[in-house]
């Protein structure tokens, strides 16, 4: 039986998030939509009414992934420029980035052995590097090569689902160094990322401590909803790749976000809704993580209100003439 959906009824605002096969209507900015009836036609149900008393199922967690979820960009992509400047990357390791990722992203491979592969790659490339140098590199150009790239739609997501009490948690296959401090510029602390072996002299051994891809993310997601006491049948994923099948599986209640080929064809056999972030924007770097979030959650919320308006106008016009 599927569980009941959590919502949060506190306001009327709505987003045109879910287009696509497998959704019909709208991904409320302050929760998803109740679940489908089993006798009803559409993968998604239509939004509360307003005063609707809210449903929020008490101990779940949101997990996000980063990559083309939350950001518009790859991250350990983006950070590969900064690397070449500061030493530690070669011109042509850069291009090994670069290609690696788009065939990672073209292929949409999930198979264990592909994985092993590009974790063995990312362990040997930083083999020797300092890590306060990693740190400091991507302490000073965060703003300037993420924060212009967050989703709007996944910001005001994140703060929706905080204030309805969830835990939020930022799930990568990116080193912790890059996706720590990419979770405070959003206001998120906890995060689930890539590991590396780090010496006594400092550097980086070329060993992997945890791989946070596939399976190992699901892994991760429920050792940390026992450690916290989450209820993961309460809790959300969001997600744009295939490879984080076994992540969107853990939970309640998933969602495929920009969804790939193969994500897309799993999230309709599966009735998952799909949504669809195309609004990146840049946060406001001298306001407090929280603070920015709020200000992109209220700018998404007068554009919802905008486009209520319109369509009421337009079906008055459909009406009368």
């Amino acid at each position: 039986m599927k569980p009941e959906e959590p919502t949060n009824g506190s306001s009327a605002l709505s987003a045109d998030w879910t287009h696509g096969p497998g959704t019909s209507s709208l991904e409320r900015i302050v929760g998803p939509q109740p679940a489908p009836s089993e006798h009803s036609g559409d993968s998604a149900s239509a939004p509360l009414e307003r005063g609707e008393s809210p449903r929020i199922a008490p101990g779940g967690a949101v997990f996000f992934d980063l990559d083309k979820t939350v950001i518009a960009k790859a991250s350990s992509l983006a950070f590969s420029r900064p690397l070449y400047r500061g030493g530690l990357l070669g011109r042509r390791d850069v291009l090994k980035v670069a290609y690696s990722h788009l065939v990672f992203r073209l292929g949409g491979s999930s198979d264990e052995e592909q994985m092993a592969r590009t974790r063995d790659y990312v362990a040997q490339l930083s083999r020797g590097w300092p890590a306060d140098q990693v740190r400091a590199i991507v302490d000073e150009t965060l703003h300037e090569l993420i924060d212009p790239f967050v989703y709007a739609e996944a910001a005001a997501l994140i703060e929706a689902h905080r204030a309805a009490g969830r835990a939020v948690v930022l799930v990568s296959a990116s080193g912790e160094e890059m996706v720590a401090p990419i979770g405070r510029m959003l206001g998120v602390t906890d995060v689930i990322a890539t590991r590396m072996v780090i010496g006594v002299d400092g550097r980086y051994t070329g060993e992997v401590e945890f791989y946070a891809a596939g399976p190992a993310k699901a892994e991760a997601i429920e050792r940390f909803a026992s450690e916290r006491g989450i209820d993961l049948a309460a809790s959300f994923a969001y997600s744009d790749s295939i490879t984080d099948e076994p992540m969107l599986r853990a939970v309640g209640f998933p969602r495929a976000v920009n969804p790939d080929r193969a994500l897309r064809r799993l999230a309709i056999e599966e009735h998952w809704p799909q949504l669809v972030f195309r609004r990146p924007v840049a946060l406001r770097p001298a306001m407090p993580g929280p603070a920015r979030l709020k200000y992109v959650a209220a700018g998404l919320g007068v554009a919802a209100v905008a486009y209520a308006a319109w369509r009421v106008w337009r079906d008055r016009r459909v009406r009368t003439a």
